[in-house]
């Protein structure tokens, strides 16, 4: 077995029971306004930070493998990635510097990875963070691109509106728990691989990408994830759940909004719910195959606290 195959058959996600906690946190006087309902500032108090300039700042300043460490326990958590067939087509929504594309390269030598990222220069760092891995044929199989899918979709290059239409792309109307804005239309980029598209993909991961969008564009922003899905396609989703030890370490003057907080650097974060998470996924045409929460109890070295978090894993088709 590999060293990385190893680490992942160690890991774990049930150290500890999620209701438990919940208990202790609603108990808890000082952390009580986690579950307070929010109140909107005013329009002269409202936050302006742009969150792309922000994540950008954020991702130049923490570009070190350092600071994002590969996710080799995905190759256990989504053994699809592993066991899919020749040609088989990932799109990385988020892809930062690389940590979740590497595993992903290494656990299957013939799948072709799209990975995007709203900052050039994150994506220059994924580009040598890969390339310096020494993975199998990774010059051929990682095609890094830059994309904003929240706000512009994806490239039609990806999966042109014909493509689209084929793949059973429909328009929904549903009410979800979060908001929803128009997305604008997808800008033009060039593609080699073929005339027309790419055809969609076989995967798309969202892996701790989904909380740093605005939640009242979340329903837009799956929507473009299920349209570039070929039928029978699976989302993968792994992102922030709800008491995890990162949204109790916010104050209260960060609270954004429900369960989404803002840093110091102007990076958000939202804390999902099951059934937060299930709506949003529903309402964008998927079938839940998997959804739970992922409880790990880790130990600071440094300090020797004891953490505990929490995190929404999940698997989602798109109907055949």
């Amino acid at each position: 077995m590999s060293a990385s195959a190893a680490e992942a058959s160690e890991y774990h996600s049930k150290d500890f029971n999620w209701d438990t906690l919940r208990l202790e946190i609603e108990n808890d006087p000082s952390l009580n306004y986690h579950v307070l309902p929010f109140v909107s500032p005013q329009p002269e108090q409202q936050l302006t930070k742009d969150p792309i300039k922000a994540w950008k700042s954020f991702h130049i300043q923490h570009s070190s493998g350092k600071f994002f460490k590969e996710r080799r326990y995905l190759l256990k958590e989504f053994p699809e990635l592993v066991s899919c067939g020749d040609g088989c087509k990932v799109l990385e929504v988020g892809c930062g510097n690389g940590s979740t594309a590497l595993p992903i390269l290494r656990g299957n030598e013939k799948i072709i990875l799209y990975a995007c990222d709203c900052s050039n220069e994150t994506l220059q760092r994924a580009k040598e963070f890969v390339a310096a891995s020494n993975v199998a044929s990774v010059e051929n199989r990682f095609r890094p691109f830059y994309c904003d899918f929240a706000t512009t979709g994806f490239p039609k290059w990806l999966a042109c509106a014909n493509c689209r239409e084929n793949l059973g792309q429909k328009d929904q109307i549903c009410v979800s728990d979060v908001g929803e804005e128009r997305t604008l239309e997808t800008g033009s980029w060039s593609m080699e691989e073929r005339s027309c598209c790419v055809g969609g993909v076989d995967f798309v991961t969202l892996i701790f990408t989904l909380s740093a969008v605005p939640p009242q564009i979340m329903p837009t922003a799956l929507r473009e994830c299920f349209s570039v899905l070929k039928p029978g396609g699976m989302l993968l989703f792994r992102d922030y759940g709800l008491y995890d030890m990162t949204m109790l370490r916010f104050e209260p003057d960060q609270r954004v909004g429900f369960r989404e907080y803002m840093r110091a650097d102007g990076t958000r974060s939202y804390f999902f719910c099951l059934d937060t998470a299930k709506n949003l996924f529903n309402c964008a045409g998927f079938i839940e195959l998997e959804i739970e929460y992922c409880c790990v109890k880790s130990v600071n070295r440094r300090n020797g606290k004891s953490m505990q978090r929490v995190w929404v894993h999940g698997k989602f088709q798109k109907p055949t």
